[in-house]
């Protein structure tokens, strides 16, 4: 029996699929057996990757951190695992940029088994009409109270982040060495400050999914414009389910704003590669997993086909067809080694700045400055 040990985190979404894959009959009888560990979600967003890739054969990542990955050598490239050709069709197939955020410096460095990035939850029992524009949330904020800002942990840079793709410039795309412009910065700060002055504070520690699970079990909190989406949430076996829309527009017909989250599965240097686990992982990525095991096990898919059947659609409120959009149009964070200290540094500003109601400028210009620190030399974004 070959036996690779495995690591994801410790969430139904990150672990129920796998764990259940690997106990089919068809695995075992190939001469494959997968153990699959958890590590909490924090551990999965900033412990170094090259640690986990020395004590696991298989490693799940999100695409921030393949910078890191390749300056450690640590991964094996797809294309070497599987062809080049194999790639592009998986690539073809998968939701927005699911797959190419893992590109970097030239190669795939994970299967996108899991697709999520940032979209609007709400209590649609509690407020009526689900808001399109950010003055629409602004608006319910200064009504209600109860519109809550996601900001604990990486989450006040990311959705700082969401919010200037939204206003039109999404973060280092155009120049890699600018994080954003003064104006668009400021106008993104400005919103976020008043929102976050407003947010109720019984969330205010909590990462999306104590948010979510918050959200379904308390009428404090009727809506958070931007958090990673969690299908489960749509349909809890307790609690209100929660409404998922897509993230808020600056204008009518306007992009979606939102950061790209999900995971991906990365093969490391020290897992040898056999044909059974080749052809294992490319059936957790082919039509028949997608469509029906992973949603069936709580996992959210990553093939576009799976977001838009109907079946899958029924069975979890509408979640995967009201954000598809969002997903297909989501902004890819940078992922030179480096960045991943810069988004904890940068929410920690971002927190502090709302506490003490800095003024934007000094806030941008700081930001700009931990942006350019954390740079590196990490080549191609």
């Amino acid at each position: 029996m070959h036996r690779l040990k495995a690591l994801t985190w410790d969430h139904p979404r990150g672990y129920n699929a796998l764990a259940a894959a690997a106990q089919r009959p068809e695995l075992a009888e190939s001469g494959l057996a997968i153990q699959w560990d958890k590590q909490p979600l924090e551990g999965f967003e900033s412990h170094p990757i090259a640690d986990l890739c020395a004590r696991y054969d298989l490693v799940v990542l999100d695409h921030p951190h393949v910078g890191e990955a390749v300056a450690g050598d640590c991964l094996r490239p797809l294309e070497e695992v599987f062809g080049a050709d194999v790639v592009a069709g998986l690539e073809a197939d998968s939701i927005g940029p699911s797959l190419r955020s893992y590109r970097f410096a030239g190669s795939h460095w994970a299967l996108p088994l899991d697709a999520a990035t940032q979209v609007m939850a709400a209590r649609a029992d509690l407020i009526g009409k689900i808001p399109v524009l950010w003055d629409e949330v602004v608006s319910l904020s200064e009504k209600t109270g109860k519109v809550a800002l996601s900001l604990a942990g990486p989450h006040a840079a990311l959705s700082f982040l969401s919010i200037a793709a939204a206003f039109g410039e999404p973060p280092a795309e155009k120049d890699p060495d600018l994080l954003v412009s003064p104006e668009t910065g400021r106008a993104v700060y400005d919103l976020m400050l008043q929102l976050a002055a407003r947010s109720p504070l019984s969330v205010r520690e909590k990462n999306p999914i104590g948010i979510l699970r918050h959200m379904a079990t308390h009428d404090d909190v009727v809506l958070c414009p931007l958090v990673y989406g969690y299908v489960n949430y749509a349909a809890p076996q307790s609690g209100r389910p929660l409404a998922f829309h897509n993230a808020p527009r600056k204008t009518a017909g306007g992009r979606p704003g939102s950061t790209l989250g999900g995971t991906g599965i990365g093969i490391s240097r020290r897992c040898s590669v056999t044909p059974e686990l080749r052809r294992h992982l490319l059936w957790l990525m082919g039509a028949d997993a997608q469509t029906h095991f992973i949603p069936g096990h709580e996992g959210q898919p990553s093939r576009r086909d799976a977001w838009h059947d109907a079946g899958v659609n029924a069975r979890w409120g509408d979640f995967y067809q009201n954000t598809a959009d969002t997903l297909e149009q989501a902004y890819v964070r940078p992922r030179h080694n480096g960045y991943i200290a810069f988004q904890g540094a940068a929410s920690a500003l971002l927190r502090q700045a709302f506490d003490e109601r800095t003024a934007a400028e000094a806030v941008l210009d700081r930001l700009q400055a931990l942006y350019t620190d954390h740079r590196g030399a990490g080549g191609e974004r």
